[in-house]
């Protein structure tokens, strides 16, 4: 196997009509479930916050979405509450083929720790599981697709890149929160760091 489709964080909260909506979220649904049926091999992520979690800005006295924190492991920019366990806004949006996923994962479960990437919880040490998944079938080359562009999608292919993945981003199934100015800092960082955006 040398390449794995990872469809990222296509969840109601996160598609329109969600707690953390991106815009246009739901409008790369149709493309996704094309690469899905063509893809060999596909890991789905999926946010799955406890209700304590130190992103959401409810649990932190004062404090409003998207202001920014200092945490234990960097500069924490706070949310709505979101993708909380077990809820009907953190499961997978029901138009997204999500039966065709050979593998699961799920991130942000430690009440302590955000976790932007597929691969690393904020902290850059904790795995989520997903490392070990491609390792273990020799795979070589990802193609990322899904939400959002800006955060978890370039989070996740950086770390992909510095652990010796050949990425790409198909940035047509991909949507952008691009809070204060973010997408084109994220997309300078990514080319530089050898991340083809097709």
């Amino acid at each position: 196997m040398t390449e794995v489709l990872v469809v990222i964080d296509v969840q109601n909260d996160i598609c329109p009509g969600g707690s953390l909506a991106v815009v246009g979220g739901d409008e790369i649904i149709d493309t996704i479930n094309v690469l899905l049926e063509a893809a060999v091999n596909a890991v789905l992520s999926q946010d799955w916050h406890p209700l304590d979690h130190a992103s959401f800005a409810d649990n932190h006295t004062g404090q409003t979405p998207f202001s920014e924190v200092e945490m234990p492991y960097g500069p924490q920019t706070l949310w709505p509450n979101h993708c909380a366990q077990g809820t009907s806004g953190a499961a997978f949006d029901k138009r997204l083929n999500s039966k065709r996923a050979d593998a699961v994962i799920r991130k942000g479960m430690n009440p302590a720790t955000d976790s932007y990437s597929t691969f690393f919880e904020n902290d850059h040490k904790t795995l989520t599981g997903l490392l070990g998944y491609l390792r273990e079938r020799n795979v070589q080359t990802l193609l990322l697709v899904g939400l959002a562009t800006d955060f978890c999608v370039a989070y996740s292919a950086l770390d992909a890149v510095a652990n010796g993945f050949d990425v790409k981003i198909q940035m047509d199934a991909c949507r952008v929160i691009d809070n204060a100015g973010s997408l084109d800092a994220v997309l300078t960082q990514l080319r530089n760091a050898g991340v083809q955006l097709i």
